[in-house]
């Protein structure tokens, strides 16, 4: 598809899609929402896609998100409900979970990642940063609650970050390295690597049984929202569905050949 706001590109089992708005820090504006919906759809249901990296184009920002020059409401243009509890959020559009995408997503965050940004990282499966990147939410500093945002890194960050991050807004960032200390990202790559270093991870997903891979990331999220006790007696689902027997015959395959995966250490 021809989109305007994002680049798009797949082969080999890897789709990458880049925000290309580098000119204001790939902000996300209506069009992108809509041209997020489509790309997610596209590669839902693109069986050849085994893994996805999500990046924002040049290499001062990932994504700083809302574009505050246009009015936001939803990829379709504005929508005025009369009801209080109705609000077009923006995350339906741009998270891929939000969007039953359940390929894992590497972020390559290549700059700044804040507000909206982290309705992206809060559903991505593995974030790796450039040195240079930074984190920070500045809603409240402009005025705004960050609940969206700060409920999708919940996650993500120990409590205290989190406060300390939302509450402080423009006043302060996270370093690419306190993100590492922390959890948020698993590895920080140094001297422009950052997409070979995606492109490897997002590799060696692709490399293996889809059906594993997709079950082993479903019973992940899926037991963020349960019990321990509830999740661990959903599991045997995802096992009986993950092991399928073409999975577990090319598995078996690749271990009764001798040959051991080349591995790496991190």
């Amino acid at each position: 598809m021809d989109y305007q706001t994002l680049l798009f590109e797949a082969g080999d089992g890897v789709a990458r899609v880049t925000l290309n708005r580098p000119e204001v820090h790939n902000a996300f504006n209506r069009r992108m929402l809509g041209e997020f919906r489509q790309v997610w759809s596209a590669i839902r249901d693109d069986p050849d896609i085994r893994a996805v990296i999500l990046t924002g184009s040049g290499d001062k920002a990932f994504c700083t998100g809302i574009d505050r020059t246009e009015a936001m409401a939803g990829p379709d243009g504005p929508s005025r409900s009369p009801s209080p509890f109705e609000f077009d959020d923006p995350g339906r559009a741009l998270g891929p979970k939000s969007n039953g995408v359940w390929r894992p997503v590497v972020a390559s965050v290549n700059g700044m990642a804040c507000g909206g940004a982290f309705y992206l990282l809060g559903e991505a499966d593995i974030i790796i940063a450039a040195d240079h990147a930074t984190f920070f939410d500045p809603h409240v500093t402009y005025g705004m609650a960050s609940a969206y945002e700060s409920l999708h890194m919940l996650p993500r960050l120990p409590l205290g970050e989190l406060l300390r991050m939302q509450l402080l807004g423009s006043h302060e960032r996270m370093s690419a390295r306190r993100a590492l200390e922390i959890g948020l990202v698993s590895e920080i790559v140094t001297d422009g690597r950052l997409a070979e270093t995606a492109t490897w991870i997002a590799d060696a997903i692709a490399s293996q049984p889809p059906l594993a891979v997709e079950a082993t990331l479903r019973a992940i999220w899926r037991g963020l929202d349960m019990p321990r006790g509830a999740a661990l007696e959903s599991a045997y689902g995802y096992v009986r569905l993950g092991n399928a027997p073409e999975s577990v015959s090319e598995g078996q395959r690749q271990f009764a050949s001798g040959q051991r995966t080349k591995w790496r250490l991190r």
